[in-house]
């Protein structure tokens, strides 16, 4: 007997896998262009050319996609989440603000994405609450553009991250996380003054030893996200890796959650750097608009590179 599994926790451990985000296009029987945000997209075959996307049951999308002669993907690039989020909303034109062509499968190719494949339809597999739609390409197209990412509820860029971690690669490395509970951030005590949890990784994995640093000193399950700043020390010695983390678990050993919308106010914050990333981060938080920090202790760059969908 198959133990019962919790719909939201299922669907947040799917979260953990990063994919490319894509819309999806078809024709109505109208005529007009129909189009969503996807990123259940894969590959099936090169011979014959062969993709799939999945589609929910309760889609409003979902009899006009069924009934389609073909579809069209568009894979997105890494400077186009707003497209995505607009193809993810219910906005009563959704081609107003893109510029598209009609493909010759009944798909709306749209311009400057990073990919795009004209299909027909060739099967639509039933597949519990969801169908799967099997597309032939006729048509593709590669920009050669970086596309965009998502996993657990953001996008993210990960041309950008692998410029900022290659940024911090020499000198001293430490490593922290902004370990979110929910509402709330887990904050560390450290000579007396409230910090982020974090480690100096000495060899291996730096990602691995930050992880298992967390979990020894709070006893919770942690699972890392996407990298949120890269400051430089004034003194150009240490470089200083922040990232997204998220946690399991009830009262931590050691540290104490705090209420997102507080840290501003927080007193006794281990140094201005980290006040400023607790100040934006508790700024971002309640639209989703996250972004990624590169620079030093006093002044840098803000990348406007994620939002919750």
């Amino acid at each position: 007997m198959t133990a019962a599994i919790d719909p939201r926790a299922l669907r947040d451990a799917f979260g953990a896998f990063a994919t490319g985000v894509t819309v999806v296009t078809a024709t109505g029987p109208d005529g007009k262009p129909i189009g969503f945000t996807a990123n259940s997209f894969t590959s099936v075959s090169l011979d014959p050319p062969l993709l799939l996307i999945c589609l929910a049951k309760t889609s409003r999308n979902f009899a006009v996609m069924t009934e389609a002669k073909g579809f069209a993907v568009n894979i997105l690039a890494d400077d186009q989440r707003e497209i995505s989020n607009t193809f993810a909303r219910p906005v009563e034109d959704r081609f107003a603000s893109v510029d598209w062509r009609p493909g010759e499968q009944g798909g709306a190719l749209l311009d400057n994405v990073a990919a795009w494949f004209d299909c027909a339809m060739e099967q639509v597999i039933e597949a519990g609450d969801h169908v799967i739609l099997l597309g032939r390409v006729h048509a593709f197209g590669n920009s050669g553009r970086n596309g965009l990412g998502y996993a657990r509820g953001g996008y993210f860029v990960p041309a950008l991250e692998a410029r900022a971690v290659s940024t911090a690669a020499e000198g001293e490395l430490s490593l922290s996380a902004l370990v979110e509970r929910g509402d709330d951030v887990l904050l560390v005590e450290a000579q007396g003054k409230w910090a982020l949890p974090g480690c100096t990784p000495e060899g291996g994995e730096p990602l691995e030893a930050l992880k298992q640093a967390i979990e020894t000193e709070t006893g919770l399950s942690v699972t890392l996200g996407f990298l949120y700043s890269v400051y430089e020390t004034a003194d150009g010695k240490h470089q200083h890796l922040v990232y997204r983390a998220f946690a399991e678990g009830d009262t931590p050993k050691k540290g104490r959650f705090v209420k997102i919308e507080t840290l501003p106010a927080l007193d006794n914050i281990d140094g201005a750097p980290t006040r400023d990333i607790l100040t934006r981060f508790a700024n971002e938080h309640p639209l989703g608009n996250f972004s990624l920090y590169v620079g030093g202790e006093k002044a840098g760059r803000v990348h406007p590179i994620a939002r919750k969908a």
